[in-house]
């Protein structure tokens, strides 16, 4: 599995946003259906809000790929 760090400037970002920054979605649309289709975890558990705000220190897991979310 690959990991990325990804250095989180405000108080949250939401989860398609952070799948398309992160590289794993080519857009934020792409974010949303990667979500709805219930390939998305966030701290080990499936989650189905495509705006649910991820914050420092939660890890989000999608397609191989898993985002630690770290502060500045």
């Amino acid at each position: 599995m690959q990991s990325v760090e990804f250095p989180l400037k405000g108080e949250y970002i939401e989860l398609c946003n952070l799948l398309k920054l992160a590289g794993v979605a080519d857009s934020g649309g792409r974010g949303k259906t990667l979500v709805a289709e219930g390939r998305v975890t966030v701290d080990g558990q499936p989650e189905s809000r495509k705006t649910a705000k991820i914050r420092v220190g939660q890890v989000v897991e999608c397609l191989g790929v898993r985002i630690a979310v770290v502060g500045l």
